[in-house]
């Protein structure tokens, strides 16, 4: 009889991974009985895959990654999930006190909270979006901070090192920001490298941190890591994100609004 001929452990490590993806999940003695290798073996398999990002190890399995697809430039996305990044919008609006100074982030989400903002008295805004500035511009009673910078034009927003300059002088009460893609174990993480130091910054400087993310972004992984998924104090979601990643959540201290 011929024997089989042997495989790498890249090979090996390849086939498993189409293994995962294409049942959503599979459990260690799975593999082992599919492939024929000891429980040693996959076990290492899958602590490969998982360093790399490739799956998300569960005791005693794995399952597949949900990855984050890339987003549409920003003045496109303001149709998608529109209802529910109103009511988002609508409900993180609500968590800012009269008085107090927010900053505003990019993204259609936000810019929902800055609409939301118009009837305010006595805020100061910063924001670092060209369309946040265009709906508060009119304006008197906000005083509001434009950050300058570099213009990524997908976004319509400012980033670079002139922005993280500009960020270094100012502080606020409550930070509101987008996200492309959130998960409990590989955090808030990004599609665009440039923008993943300016994204640091934001979330570097003092105030509460809440982020406002429909059920699209959740639990969901994209390309850069931007901070742990504890750096946000709080989300705002809709009621279409899963129980169980909510659940999660909380479970690390994180408050959740789901609208």
């Amino acid at each position: 009889m011929q024997a089989k001929p042997l495989i790498s452990n890249l090979e090996r490590q390849e086939q498993l991974l189409n293994f995962v993806q294409q049942n959503q999940r599979a459990t260690v003695v799975q593999i082992s009985e599919r492939f024929s290798v000891s429980l040693a073996t996959v076990r290492r398999d899958l602590e490969a895959l998982a360093e790399r990002g490739e799956i998300e190890r569960f005791h005693g399995g794995a399952k597949a990654v949900r990855q984050a697809p890339p987003e549409a430039p920003v003045i496109q996305r303001g149709v998608e999930q529109d209802e529910e990044k109103r009511r988002i919008g609508r409900a993180a609006a609500e968590l800012v006190n009269e008085g107090e100074s927010v900053f505003l982030g990019s993204g259609t989400t936000v810019l929902e909270v800055a609409r939301h903002l118009r009837q305010r008295r006595n805020l100061t805004v910063i924001t670092n979006s060209l369309l946040v500035i265009n709906t508060l511009a009119d304006l008197p009673h906000i005083m509001l901070v434009a950050l300058g910078g570099v213009l990524r034009h997908r976004e319509m927003s400012m980033i670079g090192h002139m922005t993280e300059q500009g960020l270094a002088e100012v502080n606020a009460h409550k930070i509101i920001m987008g996200i492309h893609a959130l998960d409990v174990e590989y955090g808030l993480t990004n599609d665009y490298l440039p923008e993943t130091m300016t994204d640091r910054a934001i979330l570097a400087r003092s105030g509460e941190v809440i982020v406002v993310a429909d059920h699209t972004k959740c639990g969901r992984i994209s390309t850069a890591s931007v901070a742990p998924i504890t750096a946000m104090k709080k989300l705002v979601t809709d009621s279409q994100t899963s129980p169980d990643f909510v659940s999660a959540l909380r479970e690390k201290g994180i408050e959740v609004l789901v609208v």
